[in-house]
């Protein structure tokens, strides 16, 4: 590429914050035919392999560690008292039995008072990229490889072909750019695909250090005096968004959203600077993840803004760890929910939060332990399978559970037709036969 080529090209690249700018078709293709419930609708992909027993079933140590302790540390979720001994799951000091400070409850009321919860329902998969791919896409997965886009259509692409979304009202907010998360955001299905992706950034890579070097204040390069800042803006770009080839695996955006995104990108840089992101009280890891989403929720106000969270797997080597950021994570949980209800008046009261992990844990633990001699716990068996998933906002029942370890109801690939029922596009979906025939909106199983 000739310098004046390559010069123009990383211009555009960060003028479009990130996010790859092209030319987006407008408007709708189909008139709905489906009643929206609400008119924002954020998906939380929770934490990296939740252990059934230790979540929702609230039974801490006692079958997992061979203590006689209960009780429930998502109590930003879910209802249930705490345990009452060898509290590990805190703050500080970090590891210690009965020493840790659990962090205080955010909401006056659970998620689960307020809303929906299904107690009990099925995966697709016991692992990661399948679990991703089920929640993403709605569909079964089989035959789906790693570090490929998925197969079937995503929810993002649905929501901007079928509800004529444009690129900034549909946002992917991925915790890393391993494990093929960037490439979640669009499927490579020929009658979707980019031109219906979703804006997708990971806040620890595009506002940490790498990313602060390279983007923060609009560098302008000078061609023949700053080669050496370009290439390494261009090494940055490339390892953050798997660019193989001449592949450019962006969205398409207008000039003016490009313009838009360049702003929030160099206010939030700013604002990162004086402390002004939305974090939660006691952040970090995906508490971080949280915070720039919902620092997106607040400036773009999109219609669909989908978020994973992953420091949950820990759980493989270290359990202790496991239940740190599985706390941590309810507290970022609370932390979004109130945020969206007391700091967005375009969006309190007229959104839908859903939640769900994308896999279980397996039964029996590996031969693992940490520091406290607790055993760590893969996934892969048929208790990976077993997840819970809720619902809360706008036209949402409160206060109502269903299904139980004798009655499961409902599968992780109910989440996407869901968000299509929520929004008004659900027979569009249906129609389009690519989702799980066994798929239903979470609406129809209540």
């Amino acid at each position: 590429m000739k310098r004046r080529q390559f010069v123009k090209h990383t211009a555009a690249l960060t003028a479009g914050g990130l996010v790859l700018p092209y030319i987006i078709p407008s408007g709708r293709l189909f008139a709905r035919t489906n009643v929206p419930k609400a008119d924002h609708v954020v998906f939380v992909m929770f934490g990296g392999g939740l252990r059934q027993q230790d979540s929702i079933l609230q039974r801490y140590l006692a079958d997992s560690q061979g203590y006689n302790i209960e009780g429930n540390i998502l109590y930003n979720m879910l209802e249930g008292a705490a345990p009452a001994s060898k509290i590990a799951y805190g703050t500080t000091p970090s590891g210690q039995p009965n020493g840790s400070q659990p962090i205080p409850k955010l909401l006056s009321q659970s998620l689960q008072l307020q809303g929906t919860l299904f107690a009990e329902m099925r995966a697709i998969s016991g692992g990661h990229y399948g679990g991703w791919n089920s929640l993403i896409t709605g569909s079964r997965v089989e035959g789906q490889g790693l570090k490929v886009r998925p197969i079937n259509p995503t929810v993002f692409e649905y929501a901007r072909r079928f509800g004529g979304y444009k690129a900034t009202d549909v946002w992917f907010i991925g915790n890393t750019i391993s494990n093929s998360i960037p490439l979640l955001n669009s499927s490579k299905h020929p009658d979707f695909g980019l031109e219906y992706g979703a804006n997708f950034f990971a806040p620890g890579i595009t506002f940490g250090g790498d990313g602060s070097a390279t983007l923060a204040n609009a560098k302008i390069y000078h061609p023949q005096e700053e080669l050496e800042p370009m290439y390494k803006m261009k090494n940055f770009l490339d390892n953050t968004f798997n660019i193989k080839k001449g592949e450019m695996p962006g969205v398409k955006n207008t000039d003016d959203e490009r313009t838009k995104i360049k702003e929030f990108i160099n206010n939030t840089f700013q604002r990162q600077a004086a402390g002004q992101i939305p974090m939660p009280p006691v952040s970090g890891g995906d508490g971080q993840t949280i915070g720039y989403a919902a620092e997106v929720l607040r400036v773009f106000k999109p219609k669909l803004l989908v978020v994973n969270l992953s420091n949950i797997d820990g759980c493989h080597s270290n359990f202790t760890g496991y239940l740190q950021a599985m706390h941590r994570a309810d507290h970022a949980m609370g932390f979004l929910w109130n945020y969206i209800q007391t700091q967005i008046p375009e969006m309190s009261g007229k959104s839908i939060m859903l939640y769900v992990p994308e896999c279980g844990r397996n039964l029996q633990h590996n031969p693992i332990q940490d520091e406290n001699d607790w055993y760590g716990y893969d996934h892969g068996d048929s208790n990976s399978l077993r997840v819970f998933g809720g619902m809360v906002g706008m036209n949402v029942p409160s206060n109502l559970m269903i299904g139980s370890e004798s009655n499961p109801i409902g599968k992780v690939t109910d989440f996407n037709l869901t968000i299509a029922d929520i929004l008004g596009y659900k027979d569009e979906v249906k129609s389009a036969g690519l989702i799980d025939p066994e798929a239903k909106s979470l609406f129809d199983r209540i």
